[in-house]
């Protein structure tokens, strides 16, 4: 049996991270998708709470015959054992999935194997673009799956997104405690995730 492991922030799952499962499915039997930045949420750029994306995970993933484990994982600012604290939060796997170069490295220097794959359509499925037609009112939900559409109409979460944006307009962009940090969780450039992210710091993810 291969367990593969996933990582991104998923602010929010969208359809270039929905490409990414279907070909990672092909590949392993069951996946470990950890969302990175769990700690962080109603900002502009991390608008949805660790729970809510674990929603749109669970509901959109039904469709996949794969055994999934959804693990919420908070940013570290410590990229050295970055992937001991992953570990550690997470079941074990035999394969990490990332287009992140700093997430890259971090598993390959501690010996896991590492798969990249191509981006899928980046210039529309990039969190920080869907979150931003999300605020002006724009086609969002053309770009995510369903069910997490859904997911954000059942929390209001585009009133939030357009409430807390307001808040970071006035001048405070930083969420209490935000230290500004590179964090491979945080960056974690999960396939088609959202341009700020390699997950783009381990620790900022899409």
């Amino acid at each position: 049996m291969r367990r593969g492991f996933y990582i991104g922030r998923f602010q929010p799952y969208h359809d270039g991270h929905h490409s990414m499962v279907e070909h990672i499915a092909d590949e392993v039997d069951e996946l470990v998708l950890g969302i990175g930045s769990a700690d962080d949420s109603h900002t502009r750029h991390d608008p949805f709470t660790a729970g809510e994306r674990v929603m749109m995970l669970t509901k959109a993933l039904a469709e996949f015959d794969l055994v999934t484990y959804t693990v919420p994982i908070e940013d570290l600012d410590r990229n050295a054992v970055w992937v001991s604290h992953v570990r550690s939060m997470s079941p074990t796997f035999d394969v990490a999935y990332s287009n992140n170069p700093l997430v890259v490295q971090l598993f390959k220097e501690a010996g896991v194997p590492v798969e990249q794959s191509p981006m899928f359509n980046r210039e529309k499925l990039e969190g920080r673009e869907i979150r931003e037609r999300m605020i002006a009112g724009g086609n969002w939900a053309a770009s995510v799956p369903e069910p997490v559409a859904a997911v954000v109409r059942e929390i209001d979460g585009i009133e939030r997104i357009r409430r807390v944006s307001d808040t970071d307009a006035n001048g405070h962009d930083a969420a209490p405690g935000d230290t500004g940090y590179n964090d491979p969780g945080a960056n974690a450039r999960d396939s088609g995730d959202d341009g700020d992210d390699p997950a783009t710091d381990a620790n900022r993810l899409r």
